[in-house]
């Protein structure tokens, strides 16, 4: 918290990102703008096309755009160089993916400790630390046991923990229940919902209504530009917009 308010922790400002395809320019996004306080739980939705992988990316410092500002922690992501990007990828985004990203060959614990041993902690300290994510996701008996021999549900957890354990400024969760049946894809928001009780900032990326209901706050995108923002259960029900501007974290 600031003397204003929540600490804004991204911000885009009329970001573009657009594709030359030969004589045609195509627009992923389209002056997208809006602001994430710390703290924030967040659903980005839309359909397929509407530009939300291109945003992940820009999100996830992936990608940068064309043209606009992207501000993460009040650093504009846009000028930096290869190196910083991966640098700030590691200290400060925890990605979670749909497909989880496991190495096949390793154990849970393992899994885990990899964001760290690229920052170069020591051996000791990143199992200490790999032990205590897992513990938080609820995999406290698991941590020897490699991919194959957990299920799908605890697989993500295995993911969600590798994420946390570098303590990153944001979550970043791409259709993080895509590949779950509908009861363990329940636990999984259940756990998202107590990290971000716990001062988790969470990104939740989707296509379903449904997830985006269930987040405090919801951004809809489509055909690249952002036609709603507001509270999840309104925004996923597709209710008539109100301004953006009227509430706390929306662009000034």
């Amino acid at each position: 918290m600031t003397a204003m308010g929540p600490e804004v922790l991204l911000e885009l400002d009329a970001v573009v990102r657009r594709y030359d395809m030969g004589a045609e320019k195509v627009y992923a996004l389209n002056g997208v703008s809006f602001r994430i306080a710390r703290g924030e739980y967040v659903a980005i939705v839309g359909q397929s096309g509407s530009g939300k992988s291109t945003l992940l990316n820009v999100l996830g410092a992936l990608d940068t755009p064309s043209e606009g500002s992207y501000k993460l922690r009040g650093r504009d992501v846009r000028g930096l160089s290869d190196n910083e990007l991966s640098d700030l990828r590691n200290r400060e985004i925890g990605f979670i993916f749909q497909t989880f990203q496991l190495l096949p060959r390793t154990t849970a614990l393992e899994n885990v400790e990899l964001p760290l041993v690229y920052r170069g902690i020591p051996a000791a300290r990143r199992r200490a630390l790999a032990r205590r994510a897992l513990e938080r996701v609820g995999l406290a008996r698991r941590m020897r046991h490699r991919p194959n021999e957990l299920s799908g549900g605890q697989r993500q957890r295995v993911a969600i923990a590798r994420a946390l354990v570098s303590e990153p400024s944001i979550l970043l969760a791409d259709e993080p229940t895509g590949n779950l049946d509908s009861s363990t894809g329940r636990e999984i928001l259940g756990l998202f919902s107590e990290l971000h009780a716990a001062g988790n900032t969470i990104i939740l990326v989707t296509h379903e209504a449904t997830i985006a209901g269930q987040c405090p706050r919801a951004i809809r995108l489509s055909d690249g530009r952002v036609i709603d923002d507001g509270a999840g259960s309104r925004v996923a029900a597709g209710a008539v917009p109100t301004s953006p501007f009227s509430r706390p974290g929306a662009p000034a």
